[in-house]
């Protein structure tokens, strides 16, 4: 998995990825928002923001950033962008090694995101950096089975990351014994629970 690999399957994607991951993700994007609680002056980052499909669920108020290495997928965010009326910045920036000062939002979040970054750990080290101490950091991904025929399966399409765009074996519990995330609360979210949210407290 490298970078290069994620841009070129998100080109191949981007003019209908609305259309066909859309209803997929919508669930885990309105939990989310939802869960984060943000407030009239919060500012927030969101990593890997995509179509900027979560945008229209802040709250009035709130000021966004919104992040991506793929620019025809910004492009879709900026015009959503455009049309809503908190401040919202997009911004094409690789979130393992971002430009903002320690400390900078309250809140950052990335949906759909960690098992595409080819280096998970330093994406969630920058999120941790850039987010206020006791600030929140809200996860949603789909993490791989532990056993049965689903985590052998998932084994097998792992050589088929660079084409997908993702990394299909993904276990939590090494995600989180590399992160060191201090976790507050996981719910399943989407269609059969398949994906999780992590909400975690920053504490470094």
């Amino acid at each position: 998995m490298d970078k290069q690999s994620v841009v070129s399957a998100y080109r191949r994607v981007a003019g209908f990825y609305d259309r066909v991951f859309g209803p997929f993700f919508a669930h885990g994007q309105r939990t989310t928002v939802e869960a984060m609680d943000c407030r009239p002056g919060h500012r927030v980052l969101e990593v890997g923001v995509g179509t900027g499909s979560s945008l229209p669920r802040y709250p009035d108020g709130v000021d966004v950033v919104g992040i991506d290495v793929s620019p025809e997928m910004l492009d879709k965010a900026q015009t959503r962008a455009d049309s809503l009326p908190n401040d919202i910045a997009i911004r094409q920036l690789d979130a393992q090694a971002l430009d903002y000062a320690d400390d900078s939002f309250d809140k950052v979040v990335a949906m759909y995101v960690v098992s595409v970054t080819p280096d998970p750990k330093s994406l969630v080290d920058e999120m941790k950096r850039v987010c206020k101490p006791d600030g929140e950091l809200f996860i949603v991904n789909h993490f791989s089975a532990s056993s049965g025929a689903m985590a052998a399966v998932e084994r097998a399409l792992e050589p088929l990351s660079k084409v997908v765009g993702w990394r299909p074996s993904f276990p939590m519990d090494e995600f989180l014994r590399e992160t060191n995330l201090e976790v507050t609360d996981t719910r399943p979210v989407n269609a059969f629970g398949y994906w999780t949210l992590l909400q975690a407290r920053n504490t470094t």
